[in-house]
C-alpha cells in the first residue's frame, strides 16, 4: 500500500534513509538530522509532501518532494528525493509506484516539471528512471555546505 506519511513513521524511513546513504556518497548518515529533515517535512503537507510503501505493517519505502518556484517554467515545479525501497523489495514495482503517487500529488498542484539528482554511480536507479520516462539533462549537481 502506497499512502502518505505520518510522524509515526519517522523511525522507519530514518532506517531507509540509512540505506539510501550507504549509496548516495555525498550524504552522510546524522539520524538526528535526518528525523528533523523528515519533520520539517511533514510539518508543512502542502508544499512538502512524504509517500512511503507499507507492507504487513511495516515501511518499506519511501519517496519525498517539495515545491519551489522556478523562473524557467514561470511557475510551480517539484524537487524529488530520497526515493528508496529496501533491496528485498526492489523488483516488485514499490519504486514506480512511491513516484507515481509523487507525481499524483505534484500534478495535483500544478507543478509543471519534475526534477530529481541522482547519484551518477548509481546505475541501477539511473536505469529505473529511464524506464520511467525520464530524461538526463546537461546540468550537473554543485553544493556548497557549512552555512550553519
Amino acid at each position: 500500500m502506497i499512502r502518505r506519511a505520518n510522524y509515526s513513521d519517522i523511525s522507519s524511513m530514518t532506517r531507509l534513509l540509512k540505506i539510501l546513504f550507504s549509496i548516495e556518497t555525498n550524504f552522510k548518515v546524522d539520524e538526528l538530522a535526518q528525523q528533523r529533515g523528515l519533520e520539517m517535512m511533514l510539518c508543512d503537507d502542502t508544499n512538502r509532501c512524504i509517500m512511503v510503501a507499507e507492507l504487513n505493517q511495516q515501511i518499506v519505502g519511501m519517496c519525498t518532494a517539495q515545491l519551489l518556484v522556478s523562473t524557467a517554467e514561470g511557475g510551480i515545479v517539484a524537487l524529488v528525493e530520497d526515493l528508496v525501497v529496501e533491496d528485498v523489495y526492489r523488483g516488485q514495482g514499490l519504486g514506480k509506484n512511491l513516484l507515481l503517487s509523487i507525481e499524483g500529488w505534484a500534478i495535483a498542484r500544478g507543478v509543471r516539471r519534475l526534477r530529481l539528482l541522482a547519484d551518477r554511480n548509481n546505475t541501477k536507479a539511473l536505469n529505473f528512471y529511464k524506464t520511467m520516462s525520464w530524461t538526463e539533462t546537461r546540468m550537473i549537481g554543485l553544493r556548497r555546505g557549512g552555512l550553519e
